[in-house]
């Protein structure tokens, strides 16, 4: 992928797709090709053909998806596995009819089995029951990566797939009904804090410029105090006490979405789907129990309170933690502890407007 390749990348206001593109023009790459998903929507077969047919891009970032946390995945179980074949599958497929000569699917570590192996090696892949609150964003993950596979076996594409563990970061959505678990850690931690130091003018900007979710944005009143208050604790956000859900003993594994673009730009660059295989593993190969990764963002915000776990609601997948030796054979490694990352996703979160 020279200087003078033309790139379209899929999915460019999301949080991968954004710092793909942050990344590529830091590397000197010009000939970028972005469309505002609301003015593209690539489940629409017709349309993506035609940006394909218009523009005829050389290298493709498939990162465009339909994404969320655990209530998400939960809730609208049709949507996630609907919006997200289509759109996969129409990139691919006219990728290949438009002879894109390299494209990088993004795929999700959600793929594994819900009680798969520790680490996860690639290896992996089918050989158990899914986890049930995600297995719809998961089908449809692993059926791009089949996809992929099976376009490269008959009509000889040079199309990718790399799967990323849990991801945070710039650009990452704050909504605490649909967002993920790092970012609504972030949030809510941040929220609680501002409570505790009776900081209504700086809630007020915080819930104009992030939905709180749940139904709750139409129904405050951000004039009166004890409107946000109440609004709040019906999401478990009080001044002295923030509640999270499930036991908090769950393991995950997080990678700051600026290492996951230099990897995605490293594989797009260098190696081949002859040399890579059907997909590889992002990670950092460490990680921590959900209790901890808590404490951490509570000690970086500098929220004094306490921290509740509802037992009530669901844990998800026990543990999840990706084998990265293939992509370390390769030449790369995660570089953004997470510490630092989440200082850096913390002061993303209050400085900048939403991407």
């Amino acid at each position: 992928m020279n200087k003078r390749a033309k790139i379209y990348i899929a999915g460019h206001q999301g949080m991968v797709g954004s710092a793909f593109l942050r990344r590529l023009k830091e590397l000197g790459y010009k000939n970028i090709i972005i469309r505002d998903y609301r003015k593209l929507d690539l489940r629409n077969q017709k349309a993506t053909e035609n940006l394909f047919k218009k523009e005829r891009p050389t290298h493709v970032f498939l990162a465009a998806a339909k994404v969320g946390g655990i209530l998400a995945n939960a809730t609208f179980k049709a949507e996630f596995i609907y919006d997200n074949i289509m759109i996969s599958s129409n990139v691919i497929h006219f990728s290949y009819k438009y002879r894109v000569k390299k494209l990088l699917n993004l795929g999700s570590s959600c793929i594994y089995p819900k009680f798969s192996p520790q680490p996860m090696k690639e290896k992996y892949l089918l050989s158990d029951t899914l986890e049930p609150t995600n297995e719809p964003y998961a089908i449809a993950k692993i059926a791009a990566i089949k996809l992929c596979r099976y376009y490269n076996e008959q009509y000889g594409t040079n199309f990718t797939s790399v799967m990323p563990t849990n991801m945070y970061g710039p650009g990452d959505n704050y909504n605490l009904e649909t967002g993920h678990m790092l970012a609504a850690f972030i949030r809510k931690f941040n929220l609680a804090k501002l409570l505790q130091n009776k900081d209504f003018e700086e809630l007020r900007r915080d819930i104009k410029r992030y939905p709180l979710g749940f139904g709750l944005d139409k129904k405050i009143s951000l004039k009166k105090e004890d409107s946000i208050r109440k609004a709040l604790k019906s999401i478990g956000i009080t001044s002295d006490c923030v509640t999270l859900w499930g036991s908090g003993k769950p393991y995950h594994e997080f990678m700051c979405v600026e290492d996951l673009a230099n990897a995605s730009i490293f594989l797009m660059k260098k190696y081949n789907y002859k040399d890579i295989g059907e997909f590889v593993n992002v990670g950092t190969g460490k990680d921590l129990r959900v209790r901890e990764i808590a404490e951490l963002v509570k000690n970086t915000v500098g929220f004094k309170g306490k921290i509740r776990w509802d037992t009530s609601k669901f844990d998800g997948t026990p543990r999840k933690l990706l084998d990265v030796s293939k992509i370390n054979k390769l030449g790369w490694k995660a570089k953004i502890n997470l510490k630092e990352g989440i200082k850096k996703s913390y002061r993303y979160y209050k400085d900048r407007k939403p991407i």
